[in-house]
């Protein structure tokens, strides 16, 4: 049995898929007691650290980390169904950023951060593989809803510039400062 370039890459695709659904069902399903006890410090504000701080802050609100690790599993969920990893992706994306840019500013764990990032490469991996969907799908909306104007679609390629220009000056600073 031979394998096309499609078998090939739908399989990767898989993959890469899966390693990120497990990834976020462990993460979000460890929100149910990850921050237990965060809150019971002997220091004044101050003193903590950046992580033990976002440590405190979640750990002050059970019900705000079960509702984070519901949208971590919920992500996975999306990720994990070919018919909505597309979405999936693009939802899963806004928390992972998030998680970034918190283990970046707060001083967490570098192995958490590294492990975020690689969860978001292979997140923007599944996206490049159907860039032309995506592309067409938009282009789709932008006819279906009328939206010709010239303004509307320069904002919008301004929006895209911007945030490819966050993102990857983002990894090159990490990058160069921290690896």
């Amino acid at each position: 049995m031979e394998f096309t370039k499609n078998d090939k890459l739908d399989i990767f695709e898989n993959a890469i898929s899966w390693i990120v659904v497990l990834a976020m069902f462990i993460y979000g399903g460890a929100k149910l007691f990850q921050f237990d006890g965060a809150t019971e410090i002997d220091k004044t504000v101050s003193e903590l650290s950046g992580m033990e701080l976002m440590w405190a802050f979640y750990g002050y609100s059970k019900s705000f980390a079960i509702t984070l690790g519901v949208f971590e599993i919920l992500g996975g969920l999306l990720i994990l169904f070919k018919k909505t990893r597309l979405i999936g992706c693009v939802f899963t994306s806004t928390i992972l950023v998030n998680i970034i840019l918190q283990d970046i500013f707060y001083g967490v764990n570098e192995g958490a951060l590294r492990a975020a990032i690689l969860y978001q490469v292979l997140l923007l991996v599944i996206l490049w593989l159907h860039k032309d969907r995506i592309l067409n799908s938009l282009k789709a909306l932008l006819i279906q809803e009328k939206l010709k104007q010239p303004t509307t679609k320069i904002l919008i390629k301004l929006c895209i510039a911007f945030a490819s220009f966050v993102v990857f000056r983002f990894l090159e600073y990490y990058i160069t400062i921290k690896w």
